[in-house]
């Protein structure tokens, strides 16, 4: 798909880059005892206090003492953070290496809605690859819970736009959530929406 102009990609993680296990994170919480947890833990709009530990407006030791509170007996930090992982599968290595072919044509940005727990068991496992580490990939890494804000509000992509100068009618957003997409959209960028587990590098020129 050729794609005129476009000098910037803005990439998402979860469901773009790094394989989801949805099913295998309810179950690893079902085991830990903690109730309702389909409800608290939708897939693109995260309820409750997980939707507070996305945006960084609480901690990851205060996360884990609410999980504790709803499952109402002691649970290892160990256990929670495990069964909270264990969404994140991996990332193939054919994007890995994607994103180190597409940083010679593109400025190459990753923003994210995510959390403590999941980012730093993702920059220990998911992009040790070669002698490569997360910050190889990108120009800049955006993360929701740094910024205390999160897709699909319009104020994350303006706040990205206007720290790395960019400009919207040269950047391509590639996201999995068409809500995110049409935010990126009214900004006047660019984007594109892979199904979960595609392989979208149809979707830039390289």
């Amino acid at each position: 798909m050729k794609r005129k102009g476009i000098k910037n990609l803005i990439i998402d993680f979860g469901g773009v880059l790094i394989d989801l296990d949805r099913q295998l994170c309810l179950e690893n919480f079902r085991k830990l005892g903690l109730p309702d947890v389909e409800v608290m833990l939708d897939l693109y709009h995260q309820q409750d206090f997980f939707q507070k530990y996305e945006k960084g407006l609480i901690t990851s030791a205060e996360f884990r003492e609410v999980i504790r509170g709803k499952i109402g007996k002691p649970v290892t930090d160990t256990r929670i953070d495990d069964a909270w992982n264990s969404f994140l599968v991996g990332i193939p290595t054919f994007k890995l290496d994607l994103l180190l072919e597409l940083r010679k044509k593109y400025v190459v940005y990753l923003l994210s809605n995510t959390n403590e727990i999941h980012w730093q068991w993702s920059c220990l496992h998911a992009f040790r690859y070669k002698a490569f580490c997360a910050e190889d990939f990108f120009e800049h890494i955006y993360l929701s819970y740094e910024m205390k804000m999160a897709k699909p509000d319009a104020d994350i992509f303006q706040k990205v736009l206007d720290e790395t100068g960019i400009l919207p009618s040269e950047t391509l957003f590639i996201d999995d959530s068409e809500a995110n997409c049409r935010t990126a959209e009214a900004l006047g960028i660019s984007t594109y929406t892979p199904k979960a587990h595609e392989d979208w590098r149809h979707a830039v020129v390289l």
